[in-house]
């Protein structure tokens, strides 16, 4: 029986994605790169087959990533279960207390026997369902940044565990290191402070009493402690993780300076920790008041550890979302003047005074960005030819894709790279580029990086060869 003409049509287009040209083999980079571009032609990308060839792809790294965001809920639940903690059912935060009131607090199993309240559990503790379904609810934003509060209690617990499964997961998906927003910076609250960090003269004060603290220092060797701790065997020959203290930008602010300076310490002593950046909602009231008091901050601390690295939350923010002029400085003011290394998000660079001569000078400079497809999405609606990429694309501006919060998002760093290529206009190159780009812009020593790229060689030498392989059998 002659095979449907359907089936010879299907049989020749996979024998072309794969074939060699006529004068002479193709190597295994050249028959990838023709799958790939396979995969992304035509009227719609065939996103199923990007997705398996994402999944295999290696992707270097991931440089924006939140611990305690990308923890999935059913692994925090494991730590409730263990702790002996509940979830109260009003709130749907973690109640450590066990000499609380728990008449409305639920365990663990008492959930697992509950399909409505485990299901609105995840829901409050990711954005799951968020578009499936018709209760009242928060604004985008509000529903993604409430998810941490309610984790909170659990999300300091079980440190090492939390990095194993992080691991076991990114070596799944053909990762070799995570640079993680690992803790909060530890805090010190000083009301006599709070109305006078205005300039460096009270920064310089302020810094000064700060160093005499016992109770500052002791945080200072508390947090690297933990980071030890913590990470004991996740680093080996196929894997890395390293890790940032973290700022509130929405506290007073004797609080984030105090937060900034014992990042900045504990960064220029734990070769673990490579960086400092500051999260939380950048269009808050108080982040927007005192974003260019935070950015002097940083420039005034980076002066006295030039060896500390910043890789800021900067420009994460869309029309509307705040006034007009709220759009106008953030990334400016992260290059220019707290002297960021990479910027996270960059989402307003279309509204900036002068975005060319950002643009130039990010270029110049090697600043990337950190580009988070999918919260950007979600938290500021922003997607496809709105979303700046294209803009960093056509300026040179280095840039990286990353995962952000993948446990709230419940999504995965090879989904992003799906999403870029179903998205813009791609090749195999770029893809791969990036991969590599991932590991060049971490901050990581010059041996761990070379090591972590002669790798990605050999990872990607196995992957080519792989996909070769595949297109000789489907002939």
């Amino acid at each position: 029986m002659h095979k449907p003409f359907s089936s010879l049509l299907i049989a020749a287009a996979i024998s072309a994605a794969f074939a060699a040209p006529m004068a002479g083999a193709a190597s295994n980079a050249d028959i990838t790169a023709r799958h790939f571009a396979s995969l992304v032609s035509g009227p719609a990308p065939k996103t199923a087959e990007l997705a398996m060839f994402f999944n295999n792809m290696p992707k270097g790294a991931d440089l924006h990533h939140h611990y305690s965001g990308s923890i999935y809920a059913e692994q925090y639940l494991e730590w409730v279960d263990k702790l002996g903690y509940c979830v109260d059912k009003t709130t749907w935060n973690v109640q450590a207390d066990k000499a609380a009131d728990r008449k409305n607090c639920a365990t663990v199993a008492q959930l697992e026997q509950d399909p409505v309240a485990y299901r609105a559990l995840l829901h409050k503790w990711s954005t799951m369902d968020f578009y499936n379904h018709s209760e009242d609810q928060l604004a985008p934003d509000l529903a993604f940044f409430t998810t941490f509060p309610r984790f909170n209690d659990v999300a300091s617990t079980n440190g090492n565990d939390g990095q194993k499964r992080l691991k076991e997961r990114a070596i799944a998906e053909n990762v070799s290191y995570i640079e993680t927003v690992f803790e909060i910076a530890p805090i010190t609250f000083d009301a006599e402070f709070d109305g006078k960090l205005t300039d460096e003269a009270a920064f310089a004060a302020y810094l000064a009493k700060l160093e005499a603290s016992p109770a500052f220092n002791k945080g200072i060797a508390d947090y690297s402690a933990y980071v030890d701790s913590s990470s004991a065997g996740i680093d080996d020959d196929n894997f890395t993780m390293r890790y940032q203290p973290f700022v509130l930008r929405f506290l007073s602010p004797s609080i984030v300076f105090s937060q900034m300076a014992a990042g900045f310490k504990i960064a220029s002593q734990n070769p673990k920790v490579v960086s400092v950046n500051i999260v939380g909602a950048e269009h808050y009231p108080v982040s927007m008041r005192d974003y260019s008091l935070h950015m002097r901050m940083y420039k005034f601390l980076s002066a006295k550890y030039p060896k500390v690295r910043l890789s800021l939350h900067a420009g994460e923010l869309a029309l509307g979302q705040v006034p007009p002029e709220g759009l106008k400085f953030h990334i400016a003011e992260a290059v220019d003047i707290a002297g960021a290394k990479r910027i996270g998000h960059g989402m307003d660079i279309a509204h900036e005074r002068q975005p060319l001569g950002i643009l130039k000078k990010m270029r110049e400079k090697n600043i990337a960005v950190e580009v988070n497809l999918t919260s950007n999405e979600f938290i500021l609606g922003v997607k496809g030819e709105a979303h700046p990429v294209n803009i960093y694309r056509k300026y040179g501006v280095p840039f990286v894709l990353s995962s952000d919060d993948t446990g709230v998002s419940r999504n995965t760093l090879s989904n992003e790279y799906l999403l870029f290529a179903s998205r813009y206009k791609t090749s195999y190159a770029e893809v791969k580029k990036l991969s590599y780009d991932s590991i060049r812009y971490g901050f990581l020593s010059d041996a761990d990086k070379q090591r972590l790229l002669k790798q990605l060689d050999t990872r990607f030498a196995k992957f080519e060869a792989d996909i070769a392989e595949f297109g000789a059998k489907s002939r």
